[in-house]
């Protein structure tokens, strides 16, 4: 149920705070979605309720499905909707380059299959457009492909959004694997490469209106912090912080639009507080061209280093940010420190596409694989005769480690056994018995402790726990008697 009510506002007149209304009547009702809204109406209530009931019946319509809801927006041409997604992309945070890259790349789209209004985009028409670009002689790649569906989906998506449309019609469409169609794959540079590249390059002269000194400066800050064209282009004197090596790239610049402080090395750091000394903090250290691949390309054929390698990758400008990353992995760094410091959201664009193997890797790696033309340890058992020792180390170890060992380690753990032995087992003193072989009639064997053997009962003559008294033969062995009574009858 709609209703209507006029705004209340707070107004400092004379230096007073007073309360007010407003002049005119606004409308307060749910649309056909259920979502509030408030429109404003008329000066005059009777018209502003007119109005409401007039609102809420063409919402009940729409819900109902007797009414379009999207009319307008339907019969509204598509160049007018793309330039309000223009606008939004804008208002969104986006750079006036990715704004206009989007919309063009729609743009072509909707004129290549002719759509004039929303009804007429058809999932089927842009997938057949897309694969008559691909088709070309020198067509598009899968890379590419993706990022035209990508842009015109987002537009759709932007109109649902907007509630300038139910549904997308292209939520369906999915791209293409990029893996099976690689235009511009990258190579990382070698060290060494980077090495050559910084001297001949500094001592080169202006190209691109660009120093060599300049120029290789530019390169080194690539290499040793990631960054892209477009943030090395956006840095300013105020972004370094020399006391802190370290260097800030803001978020309207970056790719991820967050805010990034990145490590400098002390050598580096050193020689851009020199280079910016006496400038003021805005003004920008790279007057970097358009035309940068061009530029490097330039610099590298200087040095004999090859555009394209043999197997097809690329050495452009963006490669040094694939050397950057490949430098720290080569150099046994983390795989979540290297992904912060390109700042990727995702580890696997990490080390899948920005980690490259460095000549000789892998022969490296290989040559630190166990030798398997050693012997097993089984074949070492069977050959000496015992586990990693010969015969006769085996054979002198016990003749050392026996009467050395043994004398000390047994009094521990029984300390009277010379005594016990000499007892025991002496002839001259051993106890004299009278063995009794005749069998047990009419006698019970006695179970109570005052009618066993004293050999039973004095403790002090048992075995004591531990380790066996030595003995000799089976004639000096001490048995324990029980004694026999006969019991009533």
């Amino acid at each position: 149920m709609a209703s209507v009510f006029k705004r209340k506002y707070t107004k400092v007149v004379d230096g007073k705070r007073v309360k007010k209304q407003s002049l005119c009547w606004y409308i307060k009702y749910r649309d056909a979605d259920g979502i509030e809204r408030r429109v404003k109406a008329f000066t005059d209530k009777t018209a502003s309720q007119q109005f409401a009931a007039k609102l809420t019946k063409e919402a009940e319509l729409a819900r109902a499905g007797v009414v379009d809801r999207y009319k307008e927006h339907r019969t509204r041409p598509l160049m007018q909707h793309l330039e309000d997604f223009h606008q939004s992309l804008l208002a969104k945070g986006c750079t006036a380059k990715h704004a206009g890259q989007v919309t063009s790349r729609t743009r072509r789209i909707v004129e290549g299959c002719q759509f004039k209004t929303w009804m007429d985009i058809s999932a089927s028409k842009v997938q057949g457009y897309l694969a008559n670009l691909r088709n070309r002689p020198d067509g598009i790649s899968a890379q590419t492909f993706n990022f035209y569906l990508k842009d015109i989906k987002q537009f759709c998506r932007w109109m649902v959004q907007d509630r300038r449309a139910s549904e997308s019609p292209l939520q369906y469409l999915s791209g293409l694997n990029v893996r099976t169609d690689r235009r511009h794959d990258r190579r990382a540079l070698e060290p060494d490469d980077i090495r050559r590249l910084l001297e001949a390059t500094q001592a080169a002269g202006t190209r691109f209106g660009m120093s060599g000194y300049q120029r290789a400066l530019l390169y080194r800050l690539a290499v040793e912090t990631g960054l892209r064209r477009s943030e090395l282009k956006s840095l300013k004197v105020g972004s370094f912080d020399f006391e802190n090596c370290t260097v800030t790239v803001e978020a309207g610049y970056a790719k991820n639009r967050k805010q990034s402080t990145l490590p400098l090395r002390k050598e580096t750091a050193a020689i851009f507080a020199s280079y910016l000394a006496g400038k003021m903090p805005t003004v920008q250290v790279f007057n970097i061209p358009d035309k940068t691949a061009k530029m490097f390309k330039a610099d590298l054929a200087q040095i004999g280093i090859p555009y394209v390698d043999d197997s097809g990758r690329y050495a452009d400008f963006h490669s040094l940010r694939h050397t950057t990353g490949s430098l720290l992995a080569a150099s046994g760094i983390h795989p979540k420190v290297v992904q912060s410091i390109l700042r990727h959201s995702d580890i696997n664009l990490t080390m899948s596409r920005y980690t490259h193997i460095f000549a000789g890797q892998e022969s490296e790696a290989v040559a630190r694989l166990p030798d398997l033309s050693l012997p097993s340890r089984e074949q070492k058992a069977v050959a000496t005769g015992t586990d990693n020792m010969s015969v006769d180390t085996a054979q002198s170890s016990s003749k050392q480690l026996t009467p050395k060992l043994t004398p000390k380690s047994t009094p521990t753990a029984y300390s009277g056994y010379d005594r016990l032995a000499t007892d025991v087992n002496s002839l001259s003193i051993r106890p004299q018995r009278t063995d009794n072989h005749k069998p047990l009639q009419g006698e019970t064997l006695c179970t109570e402790s005052r009618e066993l053997s004293p050999n039973v009962i004095d403790k002090s003559k048992t075995r004591l726990e531990g380790l066996e008294p030595p003995t000799f033969g089976s004639v000096d062995r001490r048995s324990i008697q029980l004694s026999y009574r006969r019991l009533p009858v």
